[in-house]
């Protein structure tokens, strides 16, 4: 006898990057440039003090919130980074930022909102919004080197936008939001009951000089919501470790759900997150930047239009010249060069490429290589 399950979740689809990447490698790939997971080990001082407070034994049930002091360190980076000033029962530390987003999402709709996305943009954001029995609604960045215009603004918010999502630096593109996107959508939201979240899990990774972004505009303070990982600039994927900022009255709300969720974050890793947030990630980030400045050029010598990344450790060329689609060239390239990355309509951007640089440099020169020939075996074949 089979018993229906809830609709909503049957209409949840698999990452479509996680499902790639495992087709890449399952036809023999074994260049890899799919995933957003730091190559770099997690520094030594923070693996240290989490095993220092198993051996204490720090083992039990923790607060829903997440320790007060660790709350308390985060407000004080917050203050030193990007000049914003956080209490910590505006604090909620989460099961990484993609428990934050959900968090977040769940906390704020209801059936028909609609939620403003800049395309390209992470797969995600749709998939829970419409689990929610939310409306996306897309914007694309495409035409204006990744920004947002006011026009396009103008016409994406109604009546029934409940929320537009920023992510800066940006997975895919790597793009950073600039003053006047930014200053775009602070006109459009600040008279209105939208809320802006924030997908900061990137913002120390720039390789311009670093500023604060949307997180700024603190007029507007009750309306933004930040949800942040500590995975790509600590090196610390697997430890699964975030946290959402947001006002009072929200933390309240969304802690309901958080709390049903996970109950509260692993005890034992939350004194790693206190250190982790005195760790300077400016080797890190300066050897991103190298294999950023390697790739970026290899893929201009190729003929291909690319934007240069300011943050993360993407690129995101366009492959509309050769006249394929992106999954055909991602599917050829891994059964006949072996080497894996992201077709762009992942990202609902299918003119384009997603090649992940937070991998060895060999592996990049590889792959650049690889790529090269087969560009040129396209172009021949035309």
């Amino acid at each position: 006898m089979k018993i229906q399950l809830n609709k909503e979740i049957l209409n949840v689809e698999q990452s479509e990057i996680r499902k790639f990447n495992d087709y890449a490698q399952g036809v023999g790939a074994n260049v890899i440039l799919t995933l957003g997971e730091p190559d770099f080990y997690t520094p030594k001082e923070i693996s240290d003090s989490c095993i220092e407070a198993i051996n204490n034994h720090k083992t039990k049930y923790g607060p829903t919130l997440g320790f007060y002091d660790l709350r308390k360190k985060i407000c004080e980076f917050e203050l030193k980074t990007n000049n914003v000033n956080y209490t910590p029962d505006e604090v909620i530390i989460t099961h990484g930022s993609t428990e934050a987003l959900t968090s977040a999402f769940f906390t704020m709709l209801n059936p028909g909102d609609e939620v403003i996305i800049p395309n390209p943009s992470y797969p995600m954001y749709r998939q829970i919004i419409q689990y929610k029995q939310g409306k996306v609604v897309t914007i694309d960045t495409t035409s204006s080197n990744f920004q947002i215009t006011k026009e396009q603004l103008d016409k994406a918010i109604t009546s029934k936008t409940k929320c537009i999502i920023l992510t800066s630096p940006n997975n895919p593109t790597g793009c950073i939001y600039s003053d006047e996107t930014l200053e775009n959508v602070y006109n459009a939201v600040k008279d209105k009951p939208i809320f802006v979240l924030c997908d900061d899990v990137y913002n120390q990774i720039v390789y311009t000089k670093r500023k604060p972004g949307f997180v700024k505009y603190q007029d507007i303070k009750d309306q933004i919501i930040v949800c942040q990982s500590y995975s790509k600039s600590y090196a610390m994927p697997g430890w699964r470790c975030g946290y959402m900022l947001a006002s009072k009255e929200f933390c309240i709300e969304a802690a309901k759900i958080h709390q049903y969720m996970i109950v509260a974050l692993n005890t034992f890793l939350q004194d790693a997150m206190i250190k982790a947030l005195d760790y300077d990630p400016t080797d890190m980030v300066k050897s991103y930047q190298q294999r950023r400045d390697y790739i970026y050029d290899r893929l201009v010598k190729m003929g291909l239009d690319v934007v240069k990344p300011e943050g993360a450790f993407y690129i995101f060329p366009s492959i509309k010249k050769l006249g394929i689609s992106s999954l055909e060239f991602c599917k050829h390239f891994a059964q006949e060069y072996k080497v894996a990355i992201i077709p762009g309509y992942c990202f609902e951007a299918d003119d384009y490429i997603r090649l992940s640089y937070c991998v060895s440099m060999q592996t990049i020169i590889t792959a650049c290589d690889r790529l090269e020939e087969f560009i040129n075996k396209l172009r021949n074949n035309k």
